[in-house]
């Protein structure tokens, strides 16, 4: 048996652990957050600003969370208070310029089913697009609860601590959201027929 102690390996080490290195002057430390937590990231800034600009955004919000990353007191889970700045500078990006929202991981269907003839996978493209075109329709308070909630499954209590607004607001939201997005849906059923 070893006398060393055992390697901590990045999926090893916890959030508030590399935290708590990067304060220490850890440079390195803080790259394994963004590594880990980028793809949620960008996931969430694409769908509140689109596509195009999700990399600014995500930037952005790196870039903020590192120099406030004295101010993160852990109470909360650290994707939490990254995404609450991720939200913050999404919508700070919205209120500077208004891009075309796309969504990052809509669907490539010539690549995920290629035995499919080209007329299904433009269709089945053209449905995507118009689904992205009415989840744009949302104002973008109700788009970031439905995307936090629906699409990345974060709880009332994460999307309530992102979105600096009480329970009740984010559940009223939610339902309002979803509601409206339903009706945008009813308007053409033809996209009800979106493969999932």
């Amino acid at each position: 048996m070893s006398a060393h102690p055992p390697s901590s390996t990045a999926q090893e080490i916890g959030d508030a652990e590399l935290v708590a290195r990067t304060a220490r002057g850890e440079l390195g430390a803080f790259e394994q957050l963004v590594d880990r937590h980028r793809p949620v990231v960008v996931r969430v800034a694409a769908r509140i600003v689109g596509s195009d600009e999700a990399e600014d955004v995500s930037q952005d919000a790196f870039l903020r969370a590192f120099h406030r990353l004295h101010h993160f007191r852990g109470d909360a889970p650290f994707h939490a208070w990254l995404l609450r700045i991720t939200h913050n500078a999404a919508l700070d990006h919205l209120g500077r310029r208004r891009p075309e929202p796309v969504d990052p991981e809509a669907l490539d269907v010539a690549q995920q089913s290629p035995t499919r003839e080209p007329a299904d996978r433009l269709e089945t493209r053209e449905r995507i697009e118009r689904l992205e075109r009415k989840l744009r329709g949302l104002s973008p308070q109700h788009r970031t609860v439905l995307v936090l909630r629906d699409a990345e499954g974060l709880s009332y209590e994460e999307i309530a601590e992102i979105t600096d607004a009480p329970i009740g607001s984010v559940k009223g939201r939610l339902h309002r959201a979803r509601s409206e997005f339903i009706e945008m849906l009813r308007a053409n059923t033809y996209d009800w027929e979106l493969p999932g």
